[in-house]
């Protein structure tokens, strides 16, 4: 599976027009078999709870630790303000950036019961919508940089 998605990446690395966007398992495994070496950014999906920021930190070093230019955090279920300062605050704290926020939306779980993708569950969703801006945006930060 890791020589697959490998291949995958240093195919898109080759050409400027071209976009991966990978979503890989919270583990350091690929990233200690070479999957990153192509990667432009990392972006470590955590929560508003103290074990999930500690974790999404500890990739976030190890990713900086490999040489990735762009590492951030995505503030994943965000339910209100309290949640989000908790992000920015151990942002903060680690000298982590913050990619994106992403709030919490009840059509994604109620999507995965139903065995849908959210974007065809619920594609006007506030989930979506984050993503798909967050998505937007590094598309365009990779663009402008070449």
């Amino acid at each position: 599976m890791h020589a697959t998605v490998r291949s995958v990446i240093e195919v898109a690395a080759g050409r400027d027009e071209e976009v991966c966007i990978l979503d890989t398992e919270a583990s350091p495994e690929h990233l200690s078999r070479g999957t990153a070496r192509y990667a432009d950014a990392m972006l470590c999906v955590v929560e508003p709870y103290f074990k999930s920021l500690e974790t999404g930190r500890r990739m976030a070093t190890l990713g900086r630790d490999l040489g990735l230019e762009r590492v951030a955090l995505v503030a994943n279920k965000v339910r209100d303000a309290r949640d989000l300062e908790a992000v920015r605050s151990f942002a903060d704290q680690n000298g982590l950036e913050i990619a994106g926020v992403v709030p919490f939306d009840q059509q994604m779980p109620d999507a995965e019961r139903s065995e849908s993708s959210p974007l065809d569950f619920a594609p006007d969703g506030p989930a979506v919508a984050a993503i798909t801006e967050l998505a937007r945006t590094l598309v365009n930060r990779n663009g402008a940089d070449g």
